[in-house]
């Protein structure tokens, strides 16, 4: 975990108009967009490739059969900003030390229905649902 409030000045002082800023800790980046979404009435459309996802974490959720969008996000914060916002907002977490790794991984669409969709890496694309449960690891 990281504390990022100096992060979060910066990104404020250049875009003082951040929609939302929120922690991924609990269910993840899937579970924090879906209550975005479900809350504001929109939709959320995702690039599966520019979501950035750690090759250890995803060799360990491959192993154990977890699915890494649902995963704890200690560290980490999801910020929505206006899209003409997006491209200064990035620069500035990226000069930050705890935001080098930041990406732009997807956009807010109308949706009523609050659906987050993702554009997979094969062109396809898919809804990314509330995760039902408890994450359970695959045992093989």
């Amino acid at each position: 975990s990281a504390a990022l409030h100096t992060l979060v000045a910066e990104m404020v002082a250049a875009v003082p108009e951040i929609h939302c800023l929120r922690d991924p800790t609990r269910g993840g980046l899937a579970t924090t967009l879906n209550e975005l979404a479900r809350q504001s009435a929109v939709g959320m459309l995702l690039r599966e490739a520019a979501i950035p996802v750690h090759p250890q974490v995803n060799a360990a959720c491959e192993l154990l059969g977890l699915d890494p969008l649902y995963v704890a996000n200690e560290g980490k914060l999801v910020c929505i900003c206006a899209k003409p916002d997006a491209v200064r907002l990035l620069e500035v977490m990226r000069a930050h030390p705890l935001g080098r790794g930041a990406s732009i991984i997807g956009e807010v669409v109308e949706d009523s229905h609050g659906f987050v969709q993702i554009e997979t890496g094969f062109g396809g694309s898919r809804v990314v649902d509330w995760l039902t449960g408890e994450q359970l690891p695959r045992i093989c």
